[in-house]
């Protein structure tokens, strides 16, 4: 097996494994893959016999359940990760996002960045070590030694010849427009300064911008609020290069791609359309690999039955001797060529998320402030609401939802939660310090007592074959389900839910959604997902400038989100703050 290599130029770029033949350059913006498989470092295979292709210009989607291997697929495309089997190619020049941009460098640590150095990992090679090394070499040049200036003088020189002061002007170009502000004045500043959604904004304009001409993208919406995914939205509808990215939100899948691609357990499944006609599309498929494998077996058995009763009638009579060997022939040709793949084992999640009554008013708030976020805020949460809390990233909405739930958040005012509520919070990162270091069962069978029990808690949350993987190691799907069944299991009756679909595939978030219609109790959601918010009651939304407006519907709130400087004129919102 040979490590992926890229041709320069912009070429295309071929990863070849074990197989022997080339990958006919094609020299436009494609992706194509050939029967590409992954196993992981432990030989555990995740994915095999993947093909697909997708043309030049198109906009395909990288769909499946958590954990399938969507974000390892496009890393071994990006030269990230060396697939164990296989073929694929992608012509032209290719940039890649990360799920995780601005927060893990490209070796896989996590740490503080700056705005620089998360741009400088967004570069193409070679200006991305380049650009590395001349970082390192400026923090040493610091110190006073000749060694390291006249070093960091070599890279400065380098820097330039691989058009490192023209990548700079892009970025300055899109600091301006996304934050802004200018490079001198951005690019010092930390990553973990700006919020999820900022960071995304720069990175995919940057590369919506940039000369490549193939883009892998890696749930590029996540953190996005519905302002910015409809930015995101439109940016692909307009742009001409040739996109492959995973994503998770029904509404962008099927305002801007043309092409969905279902990773699946023994392959990948292509849907030539966006996804407003997938699930239909999907369910067909389903049908008719259901009714060719029946038809399949039907056959078997009447060949099997046919060369059964020749055999029985040959040793009657010689005569028939010849037509039973046909008879086993033909029955045999048929069990050799094999049954036509059968419907893809969907995944089967059900969350029961039961509740219980409390007293009528779950949440007072009185003069609710949060310093610098929030003026003062009056309102009432009543059970068995579904309240959403919408409005732009760095407004204040996850500051109030973790302050609902208990935790020592800075504010004025009075917080007082109802009688026999119980409030549970799900995070937004997805990373509960309660749950690091332990197995993914650990923390349910402290909840259940014994393993079986626990085993079964799993099983409906499609958890059953990581029970003994570490929690740190699970994908961020995986930890949100894994989140979402101990919330289930502690019997809270208000549930805090902080963006509780960003990780979730799609069968998971359906799952999720028909569990909070059956739940008795009270829903306060952080979300950006305009699929899930629809199901919601009523909405509260945070601005900017510091003020809350209490919203009737989802048609009022998707409108206020969409333009938030309109929301005093919306028909029938009401201030929650006081000027």
């Amino acid at each position: 097996m040979r490590r992926p290599r890229s041709t320069e130029g912009g070429g295309t770029r071929s990863i070849r494994c074990t197989t022997l033949y080339a990958v006919v350059a094609l020299g436009v913006a494609h992706i194509s893959v050939s029967n590409l498989e992954y196993s992981h470092p432990g030989g555990a295979v995740l994915f095999s016999g993947v093909s697909f292709s997708v043309s030049p210009g198109a906009h395909g989607a990288l769909i499946g359940n958590n954990g399938v291997g969507k974000s390892t697929l496009l890393k071994i495309l990006a030269d990230e990760l060396t697939a164990s089997d296989g073929d694929a190619s992608i012509g032209g020049q290719v940039r890649y996002m990360a799920q995780d941009v601005g927060v893990r460098t490209s070796d896989g640590a996590i740490g503080e960045m700056t705005v620089r150095q998360m741009l400088i990992e967004c570069s193409p090679e070679p200006l991305r070590s380049v650009g590395q090394r001349l970082i390192e070499a400026e923090r040493q040049a610091e110190s006073g030694s000749t060694d390291a200036a006249v070093r960091l003088a070599e890279l400065i020189g380098e820097w330039s010849d691989c058009g490192g002061y023209q990548a700079e002007a892009s970025w300055d170009a899109t600091l301006s427009r996304i934050a802004r502000a200018s490079l001198d004045e951005a690019g010092d500043r930390l990553t973990t300064q700006l919020s999820g959604g900022e960071r995304k904004q720069i990175v995919l304009d940057l590369l919506f911008n940039s000369d490549a001409d193939v883009l892998l993208l890696d749930e590029p919406d996540n953190y996005l609020d519905v302002p910015a995914k409809r930015w995101l939205e439109e940016l692909l509808r307009s742009s001409p290069k040739t996109v492959l990215m995973v994503s998770h939100d029904r509404q962008l899948l099927s305002a801007a791609t043309n092409r969905i691609v279902t990773l699946e357990s023994f392959g990948a499944w292509v849907h030539g359309e966006s996804y407003s006609s997938y699930p239909d599309a999907r369910a067909d498929r389903q049908r008719q690999l259901g009714d060719a494998l029946d038809r399949w077996k039907d056959e078997e058995r009447r060949l099997f039955r046919h060369f059964k009763l020749m055999k029985q009638r040959a040793a009657i009579s010689p005569d028939m001797a010849n037509r039973a060997r046909a008879a086993e022939s033909r029955w045999q040709r048929f069990v050799d060529v094999g049954p036509p793949p059968a419907p893809a084992t969907d995944q089967a999640v059900k969350m029961r998320l039961q509740g219980g009554d409390s007293g009528r008013r779950v949440v007072s708030l009185s003069s609710v402030e949060l310093p610098d976020l929030l003026f003062a805020c009056t309102g009432e949460v009543f059970f068995g609401e579904r309240l959403g809390l919408i409005g732009p990233n760095g407004s204040g909405k996850t500051h109030l939802l973790r302050l609902l739930a208990g935790h020592t958040i800075e504010h004025n005012g009075v917080v007082k939660i109802g009688a026999r509520v119980e409030a549970g919070l799900f995070t937004q990162i997805n990373d509960n310090p309660e749950f690091v270091g332990q197995s993914t069962i650990d923390p349910v069978i402290s909840r259940v007592g014994n393993y079986e029990k626990a085993m079964r808690s799993l099983g409906r949350y499609g958890l059953s074959t990581n029970e003994r993987q570490s929690y740190n190691t699970l994908s961020g799907g995986q930890k949100a389900r894994l989140e979402i069944l101990c919330l289930e299991l502690d019997g809270h009756n208000l549930l805090l839910l902080d963006e509780p679909t960003d990780n979730l595939d799609i069968d998971s978030a359906e799952a999720l959604e028909t569990a909070l219609n059956s739940f008795e109790g009270t829903v306060i959601a952080v979300s950006h997902d305009r699929q899930f918010l629809s199901g919601f009651d009523r909405f509260w939304m945070l601005d900017h400038d510091g003020f809350a407006w209490a919203l009737p519907d989802w048609e009022t709130g998707l409108a206020a989100v969409v333009a938030p400087a309109r929301v005093a004129d919306i028909r029938l919102a009401k201030a929650l703050t006081d000027d």
